[in-house]
Formats: structure tokens, sequence, C-alpha cells
């Protein structure tokens, strides 16, 4: 299956690594004169050069691609498909491409209202149940075959008995000439050799008429090199003459154009961290080695100065308790093995003598107490 892509390069560097050669053939027989003869042999010879394919960002109601290390079905990503789609005028029997953007996941023709909410999975389709189904039947007879692009897709391995955030993670491409790394843009001296999938495209109409292509990617039966990591994989087009095969669908037929889906041989992978588990996060992590991905810390997450000022109090807040209990800690130590001695208490009978320890007086004293107690009951007459 495919269900996360990575694809990092702007619209220009998509359409320098998608530059194709063509085979267009000229007519000498409107040819009269020699100017003319040696201006047929210069476009002849011109025309085996490479062409850049044009890019189409007119539709999808606003939406635009965005690069990313993470892409998602319902993101937005460039596909080939046939200049016919578009133009009458294509004569001559080379293949001219376009780019255009499109949804990945796509929206059946059938459903009202508002395009992310049919409820249907469509980022994929099946090749086995592809003729059968009422969303795919009707795109793949129109010849709305279309390539879709990425530098790389990420697969996990479901062929171990894992819990799915616990399943390994891995980035499938192309092999590279030699030096340029995948995950390493500062090796790309020239244009990658990007991960080319067979795909479905279909156009969709809301009540105002605005129009949003969408295109699912066909997958079928993992190959014995595959499939220890996944049963199912997606149908990778490795050279130009597959290419041209199922996007010339003037040309070439349903029969014939099925014929050049087969497993792929030249792919290969490395394992990631699951970094890319939440497609959410984007960061240029997720296309790393998992070992490098490991030894490199993520990016702090942006936040505001209200948020980081309470994070620093409460920072503080930790340290000063935490060396308070230090502290408490080390003076228990160090009385530990001390006997305490408690304060006794004092019994009332005891207190009770100390205020009538009359025998201490001396006689004089005694004289005294007796006069002022004998003046005090006078007064009180």
């Amino acid at each position: 299956m495919c269900g996360r892509t990575c694809l990092t390069l702007d619209p220009n560097q998509i359409i320098c690594a998608c530059k194709y050669k063509t085979t267009k053939s000229v007519d000498k027989t409107n040819c009269k004169t020699k100017e003319q003869e040696a201006n047929t042999k210069q476009i002849k010879e011109t025309d085996s050069s490479y062409l850049s394919p044009e890019w189409r960002p007119e539709f999808n109601c606003g939406r635009k691609f965005i690069s990313s290390y993470n892409v998602a079905p319902t993101d937005i990503t460039p596909v080939l498909v046939s200049t016919d789609h578009f133009s009458e005028d294509n004569n001559g029997d080379y293949q001219s491409r376009v780019l255009v953007p499109m949804m990945w996941g796509m929206i059946p023709f059938w459903h009202k209202g508002d395009y992310r909410k049919h409820g249907l999975s469509t980022n994929n389709c099946r090749l086995e149940h592809m003729l059968s189904s009422k969303l795919y039947r009707g795109p793949f007879r129109r010849g709305q075959r279309c390539v879709v692009l990425c530098e790389g897709f990420y697969e996990w391995q479901t062929t171990k008995t894992t819990k799915p955030s616990e399943r390994a993670a891995f980035l499938i491409h192309m092999p590279q000439k030699e030096g340029i790394i995948i995950y390493d843009k500062t090796t790309w001296i020239e244009n990658i050799n990007l991960l080319k999938m067979a795909g479905l495209f279909d156009v969709w109409e809301d009540d105002n008429g605005d129009k949003i292509y969408s295109y699912s990617v066909i997958t079928f039966e993992s190959s014995s090199k595959f499939n220890w990591m996944h049963h199912r994989m997606p149908a990778i087009l490795e050279n130009e003459q597959q290419i041209n095969d199922w996007l010339d669908f003037k040309r070439v037929t349903d029969e014939q154009a099925l014929n050049t889906l087969q497993p792929a041989k030249e792919i290969i992978w490395y394992q990631v961290s699951n970094l890319v588990n939440n497609s959410r996060n984007k960061s240029d992590q997720c296309n790393k080695p998992i070992d490098l991905a490991q030894k490199q810390k993520l990016p702090a997450p942006s936040s505001n100065k209200t948020l980081l000022s309470w994070l620093n109090v409460r920072k503080r807040r930790e340290d000063c308790l935490a060396s308070e209990n230090e502290e408490k800690e080390s003076n228990d130590s160090e009385d530990e093995g001390k006997e305490i001695q408690m304060p006794k208490r004092q019994k009332f009978s005891d207190y009770k003598k100390t205020l009538t320890k009359v025998d201490l007086f001396t006689d004089d004293e005694k004289k005294d107490v007796c006069d002022e107690n004998s003046a005090k009951a006078e007064n009180n007459k």
C-alpha cells in the first residue's frame, strides 16, 4: 500500500526533475525549398532533446501544493498527465506531458456537499478491483491515467505482530546517481531520480462549478522482494517506456497499459524513525535514517512568550523546592542516631506546691503576707 510520501522539491525543481525526451516525427512532404528542408532538419535534431512539462496549478479551489517531508492523503501534490486531457492540438507521434497539482484521495463523482466528508478511503486503488469498481472503472476507461511523483514513500512493516505505534517504518526510493544521497540535499548537485507511481485521477465539481482534481495510487500484491515488509505495494514505473505507455491513453490501449504495471525490481529502502507516524509532524528528520534521526534533536515547537515564561517560573520553583528537600534530608541525616530529649511535662501538684511553699519564707515575710491578706479582706467588706 502507500499511505505517506516525501516530496520536498519546489515546483521549478520538480519541472527540472521531470524533463523527458520526445520522439516527434517531422513531415517532409510540405518542404518545397532547400531552406525549408534545412529548417526541418534542424527541428528534427532538436526534437530529440529534453522537454519540460508545463505546470498547471489553476484548479483545486485555491488549494496549492506545499512541499513536505511527510505528505499525507488529502494533501495536494503534483502528478504527470498527458497534455491530451487539456488540448486537442497535440499532433505527431510523441507524448507530451503536463504537471497538475491534485488532491491525494479521489473524490467520488457522485458525492454532494463538502468534498472532505465523503467517508471513503480512496488514497489507494486495488488493481484487482479496479475494473469492477464504481469509482475507478470510469476514470480508467476514459484514459485518466496519471503518474504520482515523490522522492520516496513511507511503509510500515506489518508482517510482524506488533502494536501499530511500534511498527518499523521505512522510506522506499529509487537508486540515485553516484554521490547523491536521497535524504541529504547538499548532495543534490543534479536532478534526483524521483519515484513514480501509476495512478488514476478524476475531476469533481462543487455546487458552484469549481473543480477539484484528485487521484488514487494503484496497488497490487507485493513481490518476493517486498513482501517481508508489507503484503501490498504501489505500482511503480521504473523507466521512460513504462511512463510513456501509461500516460499515452490515445495510442496505448487499456490492456496494453495494464501490462506495463509490473512489480518494481530496482527500489531500495532504509529504516526511518517513528516521527513519521504522526502526519502532523513535518520535521526534516522524517526521511533521515533512524540512527541519524535519533542523534539529532527535534526543533523546539513554536510557542508564545507567556507559556515560556510560565514554564521558566515553574522550573525555578521546582529547583528551589528540590534544594530545600536536599537540605532537609541532609539535616535529618546529621541528627540520625541522636536521642531527642523531650521536655518533661510538669505535674499540677508540683505546680501547686510552688505556689504554697510558705515554709521557704522567713518569719517577717510570713507576717507581711498575713497582713496583706487581712487588708484585702477588710476592703472586700
